[in-house]
């Protein structure tokens, strides 16, 4: 029996079509207007919907890159009117539009609101009604996006009402707004996190995939649709200048990092439960591993893309459990400062817990064994209340095998490194060695840099609109497969018990002050390795 994810074959040919002939209309910023289509938002009256959703949709709409036909319905338990619904949204989209209320006027007519009560299926058979009566209106043509913007509690009793209701069918070309060629599609948007670990998300995917084919689900992980993100595979594959230097016999080693200067914020109740590791580590950073780490796909398309994804997971080496000091380093965040400011520390933020031992900061040393990068460490680092907010991939290449300089000045020449900024910088740069003017000779370390904005005063993708635009278009290259998920819980499965069961569990999560870049025993782990950060 093929898995799910193998039906991409029938696809290709025209989708290598169409790509053709964006590309010959010099279409980059949009490929072409997706197919009419609803996108219904459940949890609408949250944050997520507020901060994210709503703005990356009306940012859509004001460059084109929105259906023709569309509309957008609000879903939750708060009981509003279509007008309330419109009002609460308003200032928070004008805020970041910089206060233009011209394309909110025209964009606020597709905004609609409707109440649900999530664990009752008469509630979602009414959603269903109004569905019916949009599509007639506007002529959506029977075409839904379920953007699940709820508590990951509530995922699979929503994913399931859907289902039970009738909307998660497509393919119907009697539908009530009159079908069209091949009838309707239907996709869900699942948030992370998928699950709290192997069994969770195993479940998640079964009463998920009661009603939903796999590809109609689009796992939603923002930094994936981050274009300096989306840029390394270009890097990679669309120069023939880097590729044969992409491995053990020139890299030393690899770093990826992703820090913050926020604390907790708002979200104590679920980091409570999930500390960093579930937070960062099994979605955001072993993504990044792979888009460093992947082999080449045969073709850019999300299959061929997400097959790599997941031959690079399944090369994971385990954790040596009984040595883990020596590959793990656990941190919770203390009083301290940011940028001059005093903050509080993890234990003194509003809803948690006096005796905390959830960690808010992770260092990892991790290998692939693979032929690829048999021997090669990747250090991975995430944490909360940092010295800096710093997102980047650094390849480490290996010092010169002999310096015929070393009478002159010394044996260490400082390697070659490329590092990829995704923020604060969106920059790719690479530092090498050259001659210092003059008639002594003294080496400097210089930089090539090439800034990602640079030339370009068009529009831009933002994260959400990048991915919310993928999903009206049927595209998940950027989106996780649920056996890609699978493994990476199943990789740190054992390694998040252990930590969470060792005794006495207050040893393994050490203190750091805020503002630093997290305890002083990431230097065991890191042995002769820099400072990833630096």
């Amino acid at each position: 029996m093929p898995e799910p994810w193998d039906d991409d074959a029938p696809q290709t040919q025209a989708r290598a079509e169409a790509l053709e002939e964006d590309w010959a209309g010099g279409s980059c910023l949009l490929p072409g207007r997706p197919d009419p289509c609803l996108v219904v938002i459940l949890g609408a009256s949250g944050d997520l919907t507020q901060r994210k959703l709503i703005p990356a949709l009306y940012n859509l709409h004001r460059h084109g890159g929105l259906p023709e036909t569309f509309g957008i319905l609000g879903a939750a338990r708060t009981e509003w009117s279509d007008q309330e619904f419109r009002a609460h949204l308003r200032q928070a989209v004008l805020e970041a539009d910089g206060g233009d209320s011209g394309p909110w006027e025209t964009f606020a007519q597709r905004l609609f609101y409707q109440p649900l009560v999530y664990d009752d299926l008469h509630s979602y058979h009414e959603l269903a009604k109004r569905l019916d009566k949009l599509d007639r209106k506007l002529g959506c043509r029977g075409n839904r996006v379920f953007n699940l913007a709820i508590p990951p509690t509530l995922y699979t009793q929503v994913a399931l009402n859907l289902g039970r209701a009738g909307l998660a069918a497509e393919g119907q070309t009697g539908s009530p707004a009159g079908g069209q060629p091949g009838g309707n599609w239907v996709r869900l948007v699942v948030e992370k996190p998928f699950g709290h670990d192997l069994a969770s998300a195993r479940q998640l995917n079964a009463a998920i995939g009661r009603f939903f084919h796999e590809r109609q689900v689009f796992r939603i992980d923002h930094y994936l649709a981050k274009q300096t993100v989306q840029n390394v595979l270009m890097l990679r594959f669309a120069n023939a200048i880097f590729e044969p230097v992409w491995n053990r016999n020139y890299i030393d080693h690899v770093s990826i990092v992703s820090t913050e200067t926020l604390g907790v914020e708002h979200r104590a109740g679920y980091y409570e439960r999930a500390g960093v590791i579930r937070d960062m580590f099994q979605n955001h950073m072993l993504q990044l591993l792979s888009m460093v780490a992947m082999e080449p796909p045969s073709l850019f398309f999300a299959e061929r893309v997400r097959d790599e994804k997941t031959k690079t997971f399944r090369s994971l080496r385990p954790f040596p459990l009984d040595r883990m000091d020596d590959y793990l380093v656990l941190g919770q965040y203390q009083e301290g400062q940011i940028q001059g400011r005093p903050v509080v520390g993890y234990r003194q933020e509003p809803g948690v817990a006096p005796d905390s031992l959830a960690p808010t900061f992770a260092l990892m040393k991790v290998y692939i064994d693979n032929w690829r990068w048999q021997g090669v460490p990747f250090v991975l680092v995430s944490g909360k209340r940092l010295a800096r907010k710093l997102t980047r991939m650094v390849i480490h290449f290996k010092e010169v095998p002999h310096s015929l300089f070393r009478q002159v000045l010394g044996p260490h020449i400082s390697a070659n490194r490329l590092i990829l900024g995704v923020h604060p910088e969106e920059a790719i740069s690479l530092t090498f060695q050259s001659k210092n003017p003059g008639a002594r000779l003294c080496l400097r370390s210089v930089n090539m840099f090439f800034d990602f904005n640079r030339d370009y005063a068009g529009p831009r993708l933002e994260a959400y609109e990048k991915a919310l635009l993928d999903c009206m278009v049927g595209e998940q290259m950027l989106f996780w497969r649920q056996d890609g998920i699978e493994l990476t819980w199943a990789w740190l499965d054992e390694l998040i018990q252990q930590c969470e069961t060792c005794q006495p569990r207050q040893e393994r999560i050490r203190p750091y002050p805020a503002g630093t870049w997290g305890p002083e025993e990431v230097w065991r782990v890191l042995d002769r390795l820099p400072a990833p950060w630096s």
